[in-house]
């Protein structure tokens, strides 16, 4: 080959490479100065490029108008409409069953995770009602049902606790701003967010929440007062206050325990029914249902009759043996927009001093209710055979929160338990949801004179037999076998939320799993062939986290055994290229040449060539293979290089 004042033109593939400074004007290169268009030919064209961009846009502008406008876009946000012009009087039926035995579970469990709120009992029933009526029109999964849980009862408590006692203005502000983060990811569909939070972190999360809510009822299991929410601090203060404990309450809150594990029991009956036989007549399916029943509305059974003795003992003037409820406030809250100010004995409360004491519990909470309704809704939906769409999700739990935050409430999303018992009992849509929520407001106008009398204990057994299951133990087992680096995260978010706290234990759950997850990015791995010209084969994308690691490796190779090595990095699976890794480049050829040896980049795809290109990397080589890579460094080395002796060089194919 010749050369043009003793210094070889640098490849591309097999075709000569622009160099810095020249007027290069091969198919993919730029026009010389001589074949620039006068000026006022180039303004025509800058016109003509400005009003053809204005049309595309309008063209596009308008495809976008009439796509949100069509029928079927209606139908994909609005779902209601999908099936309701097929409902039928059987599906009415099984809904109405559903949504009363869903109704039977929601109200004692939403008075149980008011205290868990740190909010007033009806506040827990505020919260049932209206997610229910909304998702009926635009929920996708006909299983799913809206409400408190008790992890958004514990977020709220931990982020939106008032310090005026008994307020829920800091509840409800945040209520209002999860449900419009959850309404702006939904039409961004941003559901994808989601799968960013691995299953390690949600599950030692979800078991962390359980204990933490679990052990916090206790003190009312002993009728203990004034523990502390933190955890670390509530076990030390329970302990130290046991001689404390008021016996009609311990054992008021074993009873409930006892009978919820009896009264669950009978909902997981097996009857072993002969399949080749004529099965159970009419009166014996009545009977099993019956007793289904009774095992589905185990917590209004056992929270009423709680009720019925703390009422016997009050009536015969032992008012101070049980800790009790209390009045509650009669009917529906008023429908308001949320006060953003508050102002009670002396203490205002500013609408910048809600913003700063909720602070990131605006990110947390909209996630964590994400979390918990696509979790939920897919393993439902994969169960019942039919299919959910996580940004509509997010558009219903998103509105759901919007105008529930108008009737008192704090932060739904789906609750696993009573989508389960919803399924159970043979829902057919959404609908069932309707009857749900008629129950719960019936019960806020004629039973809330009746809520005065349930034990506190009760209440924290009804929470207590609820989130135990929520503990999964058995995923250690299975991720040791699976994959022990999973192992990882799933303890620090465990250790974490029960030791510094909820908010920032799934913080730091997340930023470890990010962290193992980028891991293979930072320090892909990277193999050295031995030989006089090293070839240095990388095994994945070269995007900035790997930049350095991969400079000071591809340095070693030519410092390799004492010599001045030239060096062919093998680019093939190297897919993308950022600013970083052009930089990088930039600074190894610099390097290179400081030595007085030669770098040659090997493979690389044709749409990081692109990219290459419009970088215009100074003395950039770069080879179509390894094997000619080799074999131009081999011409390369003269005598012009004293560190560099001529070596034959021994391509491995492997490579």
């Amino acid at each position: 080959m010749s050369r043009d004042s003793g210094e070889r033109e640098p490849l591309l593939g097999n075709q000569p490479r622009k160099r810095a400074g020249s007027n290069y004007t091969g198919e993919e290169g730029g026009l010389s100065s001589s074949a620039l268009p006068p000026s006022h030919e180039r303004e025509t064209g800058e016109e003509e490029s400005i009003m053809g961009f204005t049309v595309v846009v309008k063209r596009a502008a308008k495809k976008q108008i009439n796509a949100c406008c069509s029928k079927e876009n209606l139908k994909t946000k609005l779902p209601i409409t999908k099936w309701l012009p097929n409902y039928s009087l059987q599906a009415l039926q099984c809904d109405l069953i559903a949504g009363l035995t869903v109704g039977l579970t929601v109200i004692p469990q939403g008075l149980a995770y008011a205290k868990i709120a740190d909010l007033p009992p009806q506040y827990g029933l505020y919260s049932a009602f209206m997610g229910c009526f909304v998702y009926c029109f635009l929920g996708t999964a006909k299983d799913i049902t809206l409400g408190p849980t008790a992890i958004m009862s514990l977020m709220t408590a931990t982020f939106a606790t008032s310090p005026i006692e008994e307020d829920a203005t800091y509840a409800i502000v945040l209520c209002l701003i999860t449900g419009c983060v959850q309404l702006l990811l939904g039409l961004l569909n941003l559901g994808i967010l989601v799968n960013f939070i691995s299953y390690p972190v949600i599950n030692a999360f979800t078991s962390a929440a359980a204990i933490t809510i679990g052990f916090g009822q206790v003190k009312g299991i002993l009728g203990l007062t004034h523990i502390p929410r933190d955890f670390p601090e509530m076990v030390y203060e329970t302990c130290k206050k046991i001689p404390e404990t008021k016996i009609w309450d311990l054992v008021m809150g074993l009873v409930c325990l006892a009978l919820l594990y009896v009264l669950k029991k009978l909902r997981t009956i097996n009857w072993n029914d002969d399949l080749d036989g004529p099965g159970p007549n009419r009166c014996v399916r009545f009977c099993r249902y019956l007793i289904w029943l009774i095992g589905t509305a185990s917590n209004a059974i056992v929270v009423i009759s709680a009720s019925g003795v703390a009422a016997i003992l009050i009536s015969q003037g032992k008012n101070n043996t049980l800790s009790i409820t209390g009045h509650l406030k009669p009917g529906l809250p008023d429908f308001k927009p949320p006060d953003f100010s508050y102002t009670k004995d002396n203490i205002t409360i500013t609408a910048s001093t809600i913003f700063s004491d909720i602070g990131a519990g605006f990110g947390i909470v909209p996630l964590l209710g994400l979390v918990e309704l696509i979790a939920i809704g897919k393993a439902f939906a994969r169960q019942n055979h039919y299919k959910i769409y996580p940004s509509q999700e997010l558009i219903a739990i998103g509105f759901a929160n919007i105008i529930s935050c108008f009737v008192g409430s704090y932060p739904v999303t789906g609750s696993f338990s009573r989508t389960a018992v919803n399924s159970q009992s043979g829902v057919k849509t959404p609908a069932s949801g309707i009857f749900t929520g008629v129950l719960i407001v019936l019960a806020l106008f004629t039973l809330t004179p009746l809520f005065y009398y349930i034990p506190k204990s009760a209440l924290s057994a009804v929470i207590i037999f609820s989130v135990i299951q929520m503990v999964d133990v058995m995923v250690v087992k299975k991720l040791w076998k699976t994959n022990k680096i999973d192992l990882i995260p799933l303890f620090i978010t465990f250790l974490s939320c029960l030791g510094v706290g909820m908010e920032y234990g799934i913080l730091i759950g997340i930023g470890v799993s990010m962290i193992i997850l980028l891991y293979p990015s930072a320090r892909p791995k990277i193999k050295v062939e031995p030989g006089g010209v090293k070839v240095v084969k990388l095994d994945q994308g070269l995007l900035f986290p790997a930049v350095e690691y991969l400079q000071e490796c591809v340095l070693e190779a030519n410092e390799a055994d004492g010599k001045n090595n030239s060096v062919v990095l093998d680019c093939s699976h190297v897919s993308a290229l950022d600013y970083t890794a052009i930089q990088g480049i930039t600074e190894l050829i610099v390097d290179f040449k400081s030595r007085e040896a030669k770098l040659v980049f090997a493979g690389f795809p044709k749409n990081v060539l692109k990219h290459l290109q419009v970088a215009d990397i100074p003395e950039l080589t770069v080879s179509s293979t390894v094997q000619e890579g080799c074999k131009l460094l081999q011409e390369e080395l003269t005598p012009e290089f004293p560190g560099v002796q001529h070596i034959k060089v021994e391509y491995n194919s492997r490579l």
